[in-house]
């Protein structure tokens, strides 16, 4: 019988409380008004589908796949964020587990797998990705959701302004190379946790998706609902956003 894995002390679990209340109390964050609605949209779980949230955090679309009638069960390497998802929903299953090891999922019978803004917080993909298709049915979906690996990437990308043309425009300084990159959780604090944001080409993405054996069945960029406040800026900031994507979904079945 093999052991059960036991969940290590990740970055994430120092900002656990934070997160938690980041998410609750923001109504206006971006998890709420633009990734749950198309989410939601692209899952279209029907009544008692089983679905998996790998890297959940603190349940928060876990939550929110319940609700929808789904069999819900939540999975994270932090015991902190484990702890929290528990308290705020008991009925629902979390494990406090590796990514790569869903021990609690038996072969083929998982109807859909979701990442949720955690891939990019993820080291070891190729593994994750063959759990991923060890728990799902035949028929089943997997679905990521990230930051935009080509145009949202930390300490490689930033907005700019073009005085000539009156133009926001997006600075791209490096796209193709993998990277591990500290992020400053509480920037310009005395004493700030790090996550670590593990950067990957889509063509990374694809490749290590193809091996695993997938084949990618939908693709979606999603925008960012905020609007700039009156200015000289807005029209060109408010255009920048709808053009240019925050955002990746990317949908893939077994192959």
């Amino acid at each position: 019988m093999e052991k059960k894995p036991q969940p290590n002390k990740t970055s994430w679990s120092a900002v656990a409380d934070w997160y938690d209340t980041y998410l609750e109390v923001t109504p206006d964050s971006y998890q709420a008004m633009v990734i749950a609605p198309n989410l939601l949209r692209v899952l279209a779980l029907k009544k008692g589908e089983c679905v998996v949230d790998i890297a959940c955090g603190q349940g928060y679309f876990t939550r929110l796949f319940a609700d929808a009638g789904a069999v819900a069960t939540g999975a994270d390497i932090s015991k902190e964020l484990i702890a929290t998802a528990k308290k705020r929903a008991p009925k629902i299953e979390f494990n406090a587990t590796p990514a790569h090891k869903l021990l609690f999922a038996k072969d083929a019978s998982v109807d859909a797998v979701t990442i949720v803004l955690a891939i990019q917080n993820i080291e070891n993909i190729a593994d994750v990705f063959a759990e991923a298709k060890r728990v799902l049915k035949p028929d089943g979906r997997f679905v990521l959701v990230m930051n935009h690996p080509a145009f949202r990437i930390p300490k490689r990308t930033s907005w700019g302004w073009d005085e000539a043309t009156k133009t926001q425009y997006r600075r791209v300084d490096g796209y193709l190379s993998a990277a591990t990159i500290p992020i400053d959780m509480h920037p310009g604090a005395a004493k700030s946790a790090q996550t670590l944001s593990y950067h990957r080409s889509l063509q990374d993405f694809f490749k290590a998706l193809t091996k695993s054996g997938f084949a990618v069945t939908r693709l979606e960029e999603w925008i960012s609902h905020k609007k700039s406040e009156k200015g000289p800026k807005q029209k060109a900031e408010d255009s920048a956003r709808k053009e240019i994507p925050m955002f990746l979904m990317i949908e893939v079945s077994k192959i």
